[in-house]
């Protein structure tokens, strides 16, 4: 049976269609949706998930929409956004790179955000605002400086990989200073967000990331041909017509602002980056960067791992950055044993 198929409209287009990742991907929006349906009825005020849909389409009561527009909605919808920016993004530098670590938590993203937000929280006593300011701040400056490092007539894989992983070092060790210079309470507000979560997410959250990623997402897709051709190497890709490193550059500066962004809206949440994107391979059985289903993937592992933190240990609530950090912890192991049972390392 072919995966595969090509599609002709009437203007003369041809679109080829590759039917298991298009299952895959539909699939995937199903369970994110969902997942979220049930999060948003989930809490001390229990809903049917029949009355928050009819909710959300604007025929439920007033506490009922109180309750799910205006406390729960920018909850998910957050976890939602961050979800699809952190697996897009890890898309894109593990696409980049050529490699499966390099995403974002290897790279040191995610700890640059985290060092810009701890100097605005420990040197500033900086507001929730400000301290999100600074996280994104900080994530394009690391991203920036690894750029600029891992640059030799152009950035390549391993070398990428290398200087990121050095770069993360660094600003570990940073971090780790300015937590040591904090008072109690700063250290304390420090720690919950360094872990990664969504409690008290709301509107004000929702509408930068959503804008941010009405932008990026379109502008990324449309570049998806030129990444994939990327893949099998720079000297095809030039000889295909692919202007190599304004792509390249172009892509991993969106991938930068994704993530920092994320970040900065919930924190460094581990390993959705890092998984999502070979989770979503692993479903499609399809070469190339998976973009799309590696963003609705990070989407549904994001809320999932939401739900799972409210619930499964009663009344103890865990940050989510917990959670995808044992899930995460987990699949790496899983996947270490397949593949040295499969003679692979």
């Amino acid at each position: 049976m072919k995966t595969t198929r090509a599609l002709r409209t009437p203007g003369g287009l041809s679109v080829r269609l590759d039917v298991r990742a298009t299952v895959v991907v539909a699939l995937l929006v199903l369970a994110a949706l969902t997942a979220s349906v049930v999060l948003i009825g989930t809490g001390d005020f229990p809903i049917p998930a029949a009355d928050v849909v009819r909710t959300l389409f604007g025929q439920g009561d007033a506490g009922q929409e109180f309750i799910i527009t205006e406390l729960r909605l920018p909850r998910v919808l957050v976890g939602l956004l961050v979800g699809a920016s952190l697996g897009l993004g890890g898309a894109l530098f593990q696409s980049v790179s050529r490699n499966p670590l390099g995403s974002p938590d290897v790279l040191g993203l995610g700890q640059g955000a985290t060092a810009g937000a701890l100097v605005m929280i420990v040197l500033f006593s900086g507001s929730a605002n400000q301290v999100a300011l600074g996280a994104l701040v900080g994530g394009l400056v690391t991203g920036f400086a690894i750029y600029v490092l891992a640059w030799k007539r152009g950035v390549h894989g391993y070398r990428l990989v290398l200087v990121g992983i050095g770069v993360s070092a660094i600003v570990t060790a940073v971090n780790g200073y300015l937590l040591t210079k904090s008072d109690i309470v700063d250290a304390a507000r420090a720690i919950v967000w360094i872990t990664g979560s969504l409690d008290g997410r709301d509107w004000d959250q929702v509408w930068p990331l959503a804008a941010l990623c009405a932008v990026l997402v379109p502008l990324v897709l449309s570049q998806a041909r030129g990444l994939r051709l990327m893949e099998m190497g720079d000297d095809i890709s030039y000889a295909l017509g692919v202007r190599v490193e304004r792509v390249r550059l172009l892509l991993m500066l969106s991938a930068v602002l994704l993530t920092a962004s994320a970040t900065a809206a919930a924190g460094p949440v581990g390993f959705v980056a890092l998984t999502s994107p070979q989770l979503a391979r692993r479903l499609t059985r399809s070469p190339g960067p998976n973009l799309v289903a590696s963003m609705w993937m990070g989407a549904a592992l994001l809320v999932t791992a939401d739900w799972v933190s409210q619930r499964a240990f009663g009344a103890d609530q865990l940050p989510v950055g917990v959670v995808t950090g044992v899930l995460g912890g987990v699949y790496l192991l899983w996947l270490l044993v397949s593949e040295r049972r499969a003679g692979r390392i």
